[in-house]
């Protein structure tokens, strides 16, 4: 995975008041913390974090008034109407440090014909990966599988130096029959009350 870098700069002011001056500043403000240390409180561009954030577990090298972090997005605020970053928590790793992610799960390949639905139990999967080294996603072939069928966590095949963080008996994916078409609602309950 590749190394996103972007310049921070240490944030002094705190409160709702000084936040919403950060963002009229299109910044977003954010917090540091991991390895025993003092949470660090920065301001980050903000369209250079949208631009980074929108790879999963995105590994950001930091450059925090001339001194130099490894960080990876731990928790994102967005607001919830119009979807803008309002804050970010930000994990310190170190080269060849394991950390634990979840990666998005990723299908190919068709269903058995028979209109059988995929359930996703897991949209993303726990794993433990070294920081400079977390896989985009984990791929999972569906070809074929007919109702009834389950992925369970320990049959996907992960990268190398990547390892499961959940069961490996945990159901990620399941495939479920389509369901007959229920009569319509009252339909039954007219013909009982016709024959009373």
């Amino acid at each position: 995975m590749a190394e996103v870098k972007i310049s921070a700069e240490i944030r002094n002011e705190f409160g709702k008041g000084a936040a919403r001056r950060v963002r009229r500043a299109a910044k977003v403000p954010a917090v540091i913390y991991g390895h025993g240390t003092d949470p660090v409180h920065v301001v980050l561009p903000g369209h250079e974090l949208m631009m980074a954030l929108k790879t999963a577990n995105v590994l950001i090298g930091l450059d925090i008034e001339g001194k130099n972090e490894l960080v990876i997005p731990k928790a994102v605020q967005r607001d919830p109407l119009k979807g803008f970053i309002e804050h970010v928590d930000l994990l310190l790793v170190k080269r060849g440090e394991k950390v634990t992610v979840e990666v998005p799960v990723q299908t190919e390949g068709e269903l058995a014909p028979g209109g059988n639905l995929l359930e996703h139990i897991l949209n993303a999967l726990p794993v433990e990966a070294e920081a400079t080294h977390i896989p985009e996603s984990v791929t999972v072939s569906i070809e074929g599988l007919d109702a009834g069928h389950s992925i369970l966590a320990g049959d996907i095949e992960l990268p190398k130096g990547t390892s499961l963080a959940i069961e490996a008996d945990s159901v990620v994916l399941q495939v479920v029959a389509a369901q007959a078409e229920a009569p319509a609602e009252g339909e039954g309950e007219a013909a009982e009350g016709a024959e009373g």
